[in-house]
């Protein structure tokens, strides 16, 4: 586990439930304006909803059609923020939309691209534009006429973990592997029992509880605290299929029409891949265990064939990951159709227990959520400190991208023995604190075992000592990406290596 600033007491001024990007971009705001902070997390951080996401900054353009322009506007503001805030897990995309005239008129996307070219201030990327589509282009040739216009792609998993990382940079304990068992209110505040994967507990106190729990807000105030939920939640499952990318394709990600009124993204992913998705489906049960259906992958299939020359069919799906959204249920019968804007809920459960809860939300808008949620406990701490975050780098991102080059060069350098695509994966990842990580390696072997496809065991080492990594699939799919090209031999090799570490209860660090 990694490394805390200081040894906590049991006494906090927030305790936060869940290691997404609402928990973490919470315990990073309040941590930062002088709050003490503990975040406990059930299993690893953005293990759920968090790392099955479509990997955008994004303002949301189809959600113009549903006349959610007040989302969409604080959507597009933050997708300015974020990519000042993280630019090695941010960057600008462009989108190809091409017209399908039987769907939508091209009037109608025009005024939408120009509301989204409008709806905020745009410094950093282009506008958008009406194009025409080449001979060369993927798509099929009865496709004429397109639209570009640019979005932003992000490591969704990464994003929590850099927060998490800038919550502990201020102060925040930071416990994955940790459930809240249960937690009650009294007359001195919020009294919680924290139950890590071993069965040990340990027993915490908290001014204010806050309820960051995705798909599980509802149940949490439910059944571990034994109190009414004042919203429901709406479970709706997100799916992808990861393809080899085509030969045919350039750098550009494509929005298709679909007869549903719902748009695919197909989107470059790393460096090999393509991500096709995203679908709406209704979910029961343990969203922990949501994954694609037969349905779901042959619809992606589906939308896909209709747009590209080159036809696509289930043996050439590479991987595929489903989530698992939690939308506020309001009734609509479309599962589409349901905001994907947020609402926080503050109970007083008894006068010295004020309970915060986190309902629906997106990616691109967490910082700005976190913020709201600020402004609701301002009232129980009066001396919160000031905004901060808007301006703040997260860890690894103090650089400015047109330096990207020269970072490049640099870590190169330094890591000389290295091919390029790690070199590039490295600062991708963890930015100019690439540079920190290796900086005692001189050599191939100063940096221990080596597992494949760049990842060395001093990568290791650092993943499970300063960022809360326990096993395989936290390294291979949540840290990096490496999961799709490692082999189960391999898979195996490091699950060993971890094993061996003495990795200490999370419960130590309090």
């Amino acid at each position: 586990m990694p490394e805390q600033a200081n040894k906590p007491s049991t006494q906090y001024d927030l305790l936060v439930v869940g290691g997404g990007i609402n928990g973490t971009g919470i315990a990073a705001d309040a941590a930062g304006r002088g709050l003490s902070v503990l975040l406990c997390e059930a299993e690893d951080l953005a293990s759920a909803t968090s790392s099955a996401s479509s990997k955008l900054i994004h303002g949301g353009l189809r959600y113009l059609e549903h006349y959610e322009f007040g989302l969409v506007r604080k959507a597009l503001a933050e997708r300015e923020i974020l990519l000042n805030k993280a630019p090695h897990l941010i960057s600008p995309q462009r989108f190809i939309l091409p017209h399908a005239p039987h769907l939508r008129p091209q009037w109608m996307i025009r005024a939408g691209l120009f509301l989204y070219d409008h709806l905020s201030t745009r410094s950093k990327l282009p506008a958008s534009q009406r194009i025409k589509l080449s001979e060369n282009s993927p798509l099929q040739a009865t496709f004429k006429i397109g639209f570009s216009y640019y979005d932003c792609w992000v490591d969704d998993a990464r994003l929590v973990v850099a927060n998490a990382l800038a919550a502990k940079e201020k102060g925040a304990t930071i416990l994955t592997q940790t459930n809240c068992t249960q937690a009650k209110a009294t007359q001195q505040g919020w009294q919680a029992t924290l139950t890590d994967k071993q069965g040990h507990t340990i027993s915490v106190q908290a001014k204010l509880l806050v309820n960051a729990t995705g798909p599980w807000a509802q149940s949490f105030i439910e059944d571990n605290l034994a109190l009414s939920s004042p919203k429901k939640i709406r479970l709706v499952k997100g799916s992808h299929l990861i393809i080899k990318r085509r030969p045919v394709f350039n750098q550009d990600a494509y929005i298709l029409q679909n007869k549903d009124q719902r748009v695919i993204f197909v989107i470059p992913y790393l460096d090999d891949y393509l991500m096709i998705g995203t679908t709406d489906e209704n979910f029961e049960g343990d969203p922990r265990e949501a994954s694609l259906s037969e349905r779901e992958k042959n619809y992606l299939i589906q939308v896909y064939n209709g747009y590209f020359k080159q036809a696509i069919q289930a043996n050439d799906i590479c991987a595929d990951f489903a989530g698992v959204r939690p939308l506020i249920d309001d009734n609509e019968n479309n599962p589409a159709d349901v905001t994907r804007d947020y609402t926080l809920e503050m109970q007083w459960v008894t006068e010295q227990s004020p309970l915060l809860s986190v309902f629906g939300g997106k990616l691109t808008t967490y910082r700005r959520l976190a913020g709201a949620a600020m402004k609701k406990i301002k009232v129980i701490f009066p001396a919160l400190g000031p905004e901060w975050t808007s301006k703040a780098p997260l860890p690894g991102g103090a650089f400015d991208p047109q330096q990207w080059p020269a970072l490049t060069n640099k870590l190169a350098r330094q890591l000389h023995w290295m091919d390029a695509p790690t070199i590039n994966r490295l600062l991708k990842s963890y930015g100019v604190t690439a540079f920190t990580i290796f900086n005692h390696a001189n050599s191939s072997k100063s940096m221990g075992i080596y597992f494949g496809h760049g990842l060395s065991a001093m990568e290791v080492d650092y993943l499970c000592k300063m960022e809360w990594a326990t096993s395989a699939d936290d390294i291979l799919w949540r840290r990096s990406k490496l999961g799709l090209v490692f082999n189960e031999d391999q898979k195996q090799i490091l699950s060993d290596y971890l094993n061996k570490q003495a990795i200490p209860s999370p419960l130590s660090f309090i």
